[in-house]
């Protein structure tokens, strides 16, 4: 199998461009693509699923044991030609000095034995870019920088410049993009407008394939990056068990944060998803064992669950028998009531006392690492969880409830309680990556 990952010195130099562009291009010419995600993240792998035709997986240092990530990763690339896999922010920024731990995209590339496709923004500089591109490549010796994508060039004279400065250095430029607005995918608060609300993805994605295409030596680059090896590891621990035998998961344009490695774990182990809709006004099946409201955007939909009659009725009628958990969004909305961006308050489902307020934005950004209090879905009392947040939603009031877990965060502050529990209902902003014991 072929292997390499796409990365960059900073965020928005074009590592998904390039990522998907190439996905979809491998594909055409009818490769089998594992897609890869570095680092937490929900919207990227949904579009390189789309784009590659399998589903993506993300892999993350810091949040996963070694085993898992090297687990996740072999069963990914089953029967794969090639896997692609795209970095987060810049190539070596994470947390913590731990060598392989720092959930940097260099350490899923030295765990998996992938050589790097740099992708260097050359806006506002020629020559000077192979300085940037002489530091990614002695920084880390366990990292080979396989080739070079010039992207943003302004002109010929601009590419032949940054070409034969970073050529000189031993390091192949494989490709240059020009600047191209057209090719840019829409945005929002947290990211990328998600694939299934981007109507002409394909059409999108198709565009992209051209768009590298015409602009990248891939022939060069699959020759160059040679072949990976990755170990057999049938019984690599699963990240996180099943919630229940029948899970019945919130599926929609508001509830659409789940890891694509959760729902192949749970399924591996037979459980059954069972998806329902809240904005169509759907309820959880009520003869599901356990209810999972993911994260998403409930902001933007705060009215129209509001107004879900059938699907708050259903969801405290489940809640008082069987358990209920939400990360994120799904918390928001297990709460008394959620403000929405024009500071309308709209009261949401009441099984936890938690009040949101998306007027008073403030990021909430960063790993954690979170010890449960109580047995929950998640896990025993005493389990060990790391996750991350990324909200930009503000805590007017928790109320009474009980705390969910112990969290500290990734740079040793002391563990604080956080999060909420009341009979079966529990819920945090904290999205779990992985359970580590």
């Amino acid at each position: 199998m072929k292997g390499f990952l796409i990365a960059s010195v900073r965020s928005g130099a074009g590592k998904t461009t390039v990522s998907l562009g190439l996905m979809r291009a491998l594909v055409r010419r009818g490769l089998r693509v594992a897609p890869v995600k570095c680092g937490p993240d929900y919207i990227d792998p949904a579009f390189h699923a789309a784009a590659a035709g399998r589903p993506g997986v993300n892999l993350d240092s810091w949040a996963m044991t070694p085993t898992q990530v090297v687990g996740l990763a072999t069963r990914q690339a089953n029967e794969a030609d090639v896997l692609v896999a795209e970095g987060l922010m810049g190539l070596f920024d994470g947390v913590g000095h731990e060598t392989g731990r720092t959930g940097s995209s260099a350490d899923i590339a030295a765990a998996l034995g992938l050589k790097i496709l740099l992708v260097l923004d050359v806006t506002g500089q020629s020559t000077s870019a192979a300085a940037v591109a002489l530091g990614a490549k002695l920084l880390d010796p366990r990292l080979t920088i396989v080739g070079v994508v010039l992207n943003r060039v302004g002109s010929e004279r601009h590419r032949r410049l940054c070409t034969e400065a970073i050529e000189a250095l031993g390091l192949p430029v494989l490709g240059a993009l020009p600047r191209e607005a057209t090719v840019e995918l829409p945005e929002r608060h947290l990211g990328l407008v998600q694939a299934e609300e981007t109507g002409d993805l394909h059409c999108r994605l198709d565009a992209l394939a051209d768009f590298v295409e015409t602009g990248l030596d891939i022939d060069r680059l699959l020759a160059l990056c040679g072949d990976v090896a990755l170990p057999a590891m049938a019984d690599a621990p699963v990240p996180l068990q099943p919630p229940g035998q029948r899970i019945a998961l919130a599926r929609d344009a508001a509830f659409s944060f789940v890891y694509p490695h959760h729902l192949a774990a749970w399924r591996a182990a037979g459980a059954e998803i069972i998806p329902f809709s809240p904005l169509a006004d759907e309820a959880p099946q009520a003869d599901a064992d356990v209810c999972w409201l993911p994260g998403g955007y409930p902001e933007l939909h705060a009215g129209a669950l509001a107004a879900s009659g059938r699907f708050l009725s259903g969801l405290r009628a489940f809640a008082a028998e069987k358990p209920v958990h939400g990360e994120c969004g799904g918390y928001m909305v297990l709460g008394a009531g959620l403000v929405d961006a024009d500071g309308a308050r709209h009261a949401m489902a009441g099984l936890l006392g938690l009040e949101t307020s998306y007027a008073k934005r403030r990021l909430h950004l960063g790993y954690r690492r979170a010890r449960l209090v109580a047995a929950l879905p998640l896990g025993p009392a005493g389990a060990v969880l790391s996750g991350h947040e990324f909200h930009y939603a503000s805590i007017l009031t928790l109320g009474n409830d009980d705390p969910l877990a112990q969290v500290a965060d990734a740079h040793g502050a002391e563990p604080v309680p956080d999060g909420s529990r009341r009979g079966l209902v529990s819920g945090s902003f904290f999205h779990v990556i992985a359970r580590l014991s």
